[in-house]
């Protein structure tokens, strides 16, 4: 049970006049001390209308307010700070957690509703870089903390593979390439003949023509065109299947640009028929200067389609195949006004759902302090960052714990978890200056360290030797909650609320947040009790550590990170 339910309904019983149960949970405060109570009311808001100073208002309330199911409920000036009854609410929120296990924080606010998600997106014939890993990494959090409060994500991965890049591709592997070659090291060979193209292009710019007819022969769907696609799509996609299994990533749909080529006449026809299309220097846009936007783009002057008008027709295919409640575009900030044209034309084209629609931007990672960019020689290979990091945390265990069993997993779980756990812990809108020797590090505001704190649970656990299933029954905490147990219990209590919040948000960052929080927390505690002495409070104790040991797995599940029980 969230805490704040029990003050927001006591409140609800003495105020004067009425006020909703969402606006009184939004105005309740967290003192700086605990001494000053667990949860503080401002009666600021009751002034206008009562006629009478805060002060007065919140010493009359402490008269009135029912104080039983509180430790005590006192007026401070211009607050009514309530004191939560410890031994009760602890228990109370410990047995919640024991019995429900990793299912304690769901909700139900999606009431299932499908929420396709766009995310990742990695160009065919391209290696995935550092670039890749945020709209992967936030686009599959927030699938897991849709789905925890009873929404139903669909992850779609919207594949660069159409464009005049594969008539230039063609051209290249038609001159250079070798089938072998490509087999043994599918991306990188791509890479090189794409490279080789431009290179070659800029004395030879007849490349550029026999490029236009290797495109304009996949288009028509010549086989030979159609053929050497496929087969670089299915060699890319499997070298990218090999990152996302590492990332612990699965896609419910892989229909990337190409798929759309036959849905994009219609999205021109209906712009056409409600007289949305203009001409404007021989190309067709829809006018958004009402939204103060930039006219959007929908045909190029030789007739050609755009981003926007396959983005139209995915968007309208989506609503029709998902009935989608929200659909969610996990794309960088520097897209923001691409979406702001695509909500706009939606909306010209009377589609009431496209507020349903939402981009969920994100800063950039940089290296050195400066943009990763392909082009000027900055980019950084997402596997080669996973290969470090486990390398970096194979070291760390191996002068930590040489005898632990089944290493190169653990290893393989704490470096691609400490990769995946930093890009998380951001805000999603800050940008960040990737340094793998900090991200890897088990003490700090790092995954490695939420991990050695859960596997630290693990292991007092396992050495008590109790059947921890039958622990509910027989808590018997202590009257006297230590006052490092009580703020382990609050930050425990306050898991549901983390989740709606993040939810809300979009904001994987709050669960990374609360997970630090709750692991330091914890780690205090550690260092000023004995758990496993043998006396009355062992029980309470054992179970404080094992609601720990699950809600931090659980939070590290939601972020896409493992929790193993050693390391």
């Amino acid at each position: 049970m969230d805490f704040k339910v029990q003050v927001v309904q006591s409140l609800q019983q003495v105020l004067p006049i009425e006020i909703a149960s969402e606006k009184l949970n939004s105005l309740l405060e967290i003192p700086k001390s605990s001494k000053l109570g667990d949860l503080a009311f401002p009666t600021f808001i009751l002034a206008r209308e009562m006629h009478q100073s805060p002060v007065k208002i919140a010493a009359d309330l402490a008269e009135k307010i029912d104080a039983t199911q509180f430790e005590k409920v006192q007026a401070v000036g211009p607050y009514l700070n309530f004191f939560l009854d410890k031994q009760k609410f602890s228990q109370q929120i410990l047995e919640t957690i024991l019995a429900q296990q990793s299912k304690f924080g769901q909700q139900d606010l999606g009431q299932g509703g499908n929420v396709p998600i766009d995310m990742s997106s990695p160009n065919i014939a391209k290696p995935m870089s550092m670039g890749h890993l945020r709209s992967t990494v936030i686009g599959n959090s927030l699938a897991e903390l849709l789905k925890k409060v009873n929404y139903q994500p669909i992850k779609i991965n919207h594949l660069g593979d159409w464009g005049t890049q594969f008539g230039k591709l063609i051209t290249a592997y038609k001159l250079w390439g070798s089938e072998e070659d490509v087999k043994k090291d599918p991306i990188n060979k791509l890479l090189q003949y794409y490279v080789r193209f431009h290179q070659v292009d800029v004395e030879h710019p007849e490349l550029d023509d026999q490029a236009r007819e290797w495109f304009k022969k996949l288009e028509d769907g010549d086989s030979e065109a159609m053929g050497l696609w496929k087969w670089f799509r299915e060699i890319s996609l499997q070298t990218f299947m090999k990152i996302y299994n590492r990332l612990g990533v699965e896609f419910d749909s892989y229909n990337g640009e190409a798929f759309y080529n036959d849905k994009m006449a219609e999205i021109v026809e209906i712009l056409a028929d409600k007289g949305l299309l203009h001409e404007s220097r021989g190309a067709q846009i829809v006018d958004l200067s009402k939204y103060h936007l930039n006219p959007a783009l929908i045909k190029k002057t030789d007739g050609a389609t755009l981003y926007i008008t396959r983005d139209l027709a995915a968007a309208v295919y989506r609503k029709r195949t998902y009935h989608f409640v929200q659909s969610l575009y996990v794309v960088g900030s520097e897209q923001t006004n691409h979406f702001k044209q695509l909500k706009a034309v939606l909306h010209e084209m009377g589609a009431d759902w496209s507020d349903q629609i939402h981009h969920i931007p994100f800063g950039l990672i940089t290296s050195g302090g400066h943009k990763l960019s392909t082009r000027a020689g900055r980019v950084i290979l997402l596997e080669k960052v996973l290969d470090d990091a486990v390398a970096l945390a194979q070291k760390q265990i191996e002068q930590k714990n040489p005898g632990l069993k089944d290493k190169t997993e653990v290893a393989e779980a704490v470096g691609v978890g400490a990769v995946v756990f930093h890009d998380l812990k951001s805000n999603r809108m800050d940008s960040f200056d990737f340094n793998l020797e900090e991200v890897v590090r088990f003490e700090g505001e790092t995954g490695p360290y939420v991990q050695y704190t859960h596997a630290r649970a693990e292991s007092i656990l396992r050495k008590s030797g109790k059947d921890l299933g039958k622990l509910t029954g027989q808590l018997q905490l202590s009257s006297q909650v230590s006052p490092d147990t009580w703020e382990i219990v609050k930050k425990l209590a306050d898991f549901p609320s983390m989740i709606g919040r993040a939810v809300a948000e979009y904001e994987p960052s709050v669960i990374a947040k609360y997970a630090l929080h709750l692991a330091k927390a914890f780690n205090q505690y550690y260092a000023h009790h004995r758990v496993l002495n043998e006396d009355a409070g062992l029980n309470g104790r054992l179970a404080l550590v094992d609601a720990v040991a699950i809600v931090l797995k659980e939070a590290l599940r939601l972020l896409g990170v493992k929790a193993p029980d050693e390391m």
